[in-house]
């Protein structure tokens, strides 16, 4: 999953690592998770890159979920990390249900690189999550679930 939508303005004397979700963003993201409440069930761990508006989305969709699980933060989510460091984190917690909250372009490649794809076809926006499933050995590519950007319909099927 994506960060929401993030403050354009960086808070005075901080850097931007310090923006946070705007308040609009804070609304659409409470009603999208509402939305895939189903298909957001029961992770067992949720991890977020430190950056607060990862932090405040991962936060949000505990709240809406009503998730009381583990939330780790986790610097191989930080913008612009490479797969194979997200790669890692994956394969450390095979066999679980995870939710990744992290930044573009980093989202986007994860996903094309565990469906065996170039590069994912959609535009990862801001409040963006990709289901997808994987086999425990992760040999295989993942089986990709679904796409669901705020204000657009969910999609069940994507072409590369």
């Amino acid at each position: 999953m994506r960060h929401g939508d993030a403050d354009a303005e960086i808070p005075e004397g901080l850097a931007d690592e310090a923006r946070p979700l705007t308040t609009k963003a804070r609304h659409v993201l409470d009603t999208h998770f509402h939305a895939l409440a189903t298909r957001l069930a029961d992770p067992a761990i949720v991890f977020m890159s430190p950056l607060v508006r990862a932090v405040q989305t991962a936060q949000i969709m505990a709240m809406t979920l009503k998730y009381e699980g583990p939330m780790r933060v986790n610097r191989v989510l930080l913008p612009d990390m490479p797969v194979g460091a997200l790669e890692g984190l994956i394969q450390e917690h095979a066999g679980q249900n995870l939710i990744l909250v992290g930044h573009q372009p980093s989202m986007g490649a994860l996903a094309s690189h565990l469906l065996g794809m170039q590069s994912f076809p959609k535009p990862v926006s801001p409040g963006t999550v990709i289901g997808l499933e994987r086999a425990d050995a992760g040999t295989e590519p993942a089986r990709f679930s679904f796409y669901a950007a705020p204000g657009q319909p969910l999609l069940e099927a994507i072409e590369p």
